[in-house]
């Protein structure tokens, strides 16, 4: 539906704008269109008590811990909780996975199954709750390769560039999704007095300017020689191959990947989380290709964008678990190549 403002100004819903969209594909059912917009339901949910947080008693950590390692907030099992229970009795979904459980997330035996597999991360950034810095949840849709029958393993690990849609919801002074089916980014903030998501960032593109670089300089010291480098370039102190300096970007740096990838996007820029030392149980990155990196990587290359490991297209990874984790580097296309340039000059 449209809504009309004061001054007669339409404003497209969510539910219109998936609507429209679906009516591209002469062969589309509208069960995608479904699933985004549960999608949608699920994050009014969430946003509706990560604003009541401290009201609602449900700040801090719940006592458990999972699978990989960190401690749970009560919030982290509220999201994992919405999504999961919004989408396990739809028929749409053969599986899911989620970034806070160890395995697959089976559809029960009482509900049929549909063919698309949900993969999410119910809460990025859960370690900012308590001091009010914006959080978000991020979403991955793929179409499954089992024929029929209950969803597997081999259904969820799929190549980012075999997603049918992707894209997060962020918590923040207001609530926006952001996605895309493929057909670039469109991003829509909920209104609250109405309780919808009105389209108010349509065909999203990386400006071509970059002003920002996101990354937590204060583990520098654990990071490789190429790293450090692009680093001090992206400063303004370090040449490139061709001997020329580039006016330096300002670093801003939040800590939720959702919020610093949003603002540059939005922006222009480039996040990055590399390999460090610092602890063993990052040797090979920190973030999970499956549920934060793939994801994004789509939405940034529908934005004009590119991303990569160091090495390689975050798209054209092959992930062999779960919950794998990359290096990761993501944004201004320019700056990415830049990183692989320096990594490979310097990190033989």
């Amino acid at each position: 539906m449209f809504i009309k403002t004061p001054d007669d100004t339409q404003i497209m819903t969510i539910e219109r704008h998936f609507l429209e969209e679906q009516q591209i594909y002469p062969e589309a059912t509208g069960v995608l269109t479904s699933l985004l917009y549960d999608i949608a339901l699920a994050g009014k949910v969430i946003a509706s008590q990560t604003t009541r947080g401290g009201l609602a008693e449900i700040l801090g950590q719940s006592g458990n811990t999972n699978v990989q390692g960190e401690q749970v907030m009560k919030l982290d099992e509220l999201a994992d909780r919405m999504v999961s229970r919004l989408n396990d009795h739809t028929g749409r979904l053969a599986v899911m996975a989620s970034e806070e459980q160890e395995g697959i997330i089976p559809i029960s035996p009482r509900y049929p199954t549909g063919k698309y597999v949900l993969l999410y991360d119910p809460l990025d950034g859960s370690s900012n709750i308590d001091y009010n810095v914006s959080i978000g949840t991020i979403f991955a849709i793929y179409r499954r390769k089992s024929e029929d029958g209950p969803g597997t393993l081999d259904d969820c690990l799929q190549k980012g560039r075999d997603l049918v849609a992707s894209g997060y919801l962020i918590y923040g002074a207001s609530t926006m999704l952001v996605y895309t089916s493929g057909m670039g980014v469109h991003g829509f903030t909920l209104d609250p007095s109405v309780g919808e998501f009105l389209l108010t960032h349509p065909n999203i593109r990386m400006p071509e300017k970059p002003k920002y670089y996101s990354v937590n300089q204060g583990y520098e010291k654990f990071w490789s020689e190429g790293v450090r480098r692009f680093t001090h370039y992206l400063q303004g102190d370090e040449p490139d191959a061709d001997g020329q300096y580039r006016k330096g970007l300002s670093l801003r740096y939040i800590g939720s990947m959702v919020a610093d990838f949003h603002r540059n996007l939005l922006g222009g820029g480039v996040f990055y989380y590399p390999v460090d030392n610092k602890d063993p149980r990052y040797t090979q990155g920190k973030l999970r290709i499956t549920y934060e990196g793939a994801p994004l990587a789509f939405i940034t290359e529908q934005a004009g964008g590119s991303s990569s490991n160091g090495k390689q297209n975050l798209l054209d990874i092959q992930p062999t678990s779960l919950h794998q984790r990359t290096p990761l580097y993501i944004g201004n296309r320019d700056l990415v190549e830049k990183a692989e340039e320096f990594i490979r000059l310097y990190d033989r």
